[in-house]
């Protein structure tokens, strides 16, 4: 702990052997917190799951004081082509919100829209009419967490401004929070690695930080500004210790699960990488 800063590191974790079974991993990884896939990372296909399981998840992170966040299949895109795919869309995120309630799980990170069209206040628009699809059916604890993105594919979605207009135009601001990725924000420029005060300043201002749930903690792979989405580990990357530090140990994300999505291909564990961060951070 520092500063009053309760810090909780934790990773992406599969659920290839259940809920529950991902939950032990978590716990086996030394973290405080874990992420997962609610379904088939790579379908939007509804997911019949054990009820069993997933109570079983939620009172073994209770009673080890685990916190829990789920991230939304690859395929969810909050501005869908058209009426077939909102449905698609709609259906999924209902799906795995009901999966992560019986998780006992803050919220479910969706990406912010991608839109290939010419018209942006169009696509603007359409996400804000699928987030109003979703959260009408949507009456749980657990939230919909809007992800910035990296800039990849269009500049949609990467400047705080975004994602609090969007949060303020829906009809339930109060279903949705927000998941900050550290690579995306790097990524897009909108942080440097050197202004984090400033980016705090605003985001205060703005009341970005007050609904912000999760961190994705990762390093980038590219200088800030590459729009390019290619995470690195926290002790590898182009954002320096000195910058994550800074980042990591601010007050407006004291208390919030920060959560690896780094490469094991670079030879470290996440178990290692949390043990790393434990170490340099509390």
């Amino acid at each position: 702990m520092r500063r009053g800063i309760t810090l909780i590191f934790g990773c992406h974790v599969s659920i290839r052997n259940g809920y529950y079974a991902a939950a032990k991993t978590a716990k086996q990884y030394n973290a405080s917190a874990f992420q997962f896939f609610p379904k088939n990372p790579r379908s939007l296909k509804i997911k019949k799951w054990d009820r069993n399981d997933t109570k079983l998840c939620k009172d073994f992170c209770t009673e080890n004081g685990i916190l829990s966040i789920a991230h939304s299949p690859y395929p969810t895109n909050l501005i869908p082509e058209n009426e077939v795919m909102l449905k698609a869309n709609v259906d999924s995120i209902i799906n795995d919100l009901e999966i992560i309630e019986e998780c006992g799980s803050i919220g479910l990170v969706v990406h912010f829209g991608v839109y290939k069209g010419n018209n942006v206040l169009h696509g603007y628009e359409k996400m804000i009419h699928t987030l109003n699809e979703v959260l009408s059916r949507w009456n749980g604890k657990s939230l919909l967490l809007i992800e910035n993105n990296a800039g990849k594919g269009g500049g949609m979605g990467t400047t705080i401004e975004e994602l609090v207009q969007i949060r303020n135009l829906v009809d339930y601001p109060e279903k949705i929070g927000f998941c900050l990725d550290s690579c995306h924000a790097f990524a897009s420029g909108m942080w440097s690695g050197d202004n984090w005060e400033e980016v705090e300043i605003k985001g205060k201002e703005l009341g970005y930080f007050q609904h912000v749930k999760a961190v994705h903690l990762n390093n980038s792979k590219y200088k800030t500004g590459s729009m390019k989405d290619r995470h690195a580990n926290i002790s590898n990357g182009q954002i320096t210790i000195e910058q994550m530090k800074r980042f990591i140990l601010s007050h407006s994300l004291k208390d919030l699960p920060m959560i690896l999505e780094t490469p094991s291909s670079e030879g470290i564990t996440h178990k290692e990488e949390i043990n790393y961060l434990i170490q340099q951070f509390n």
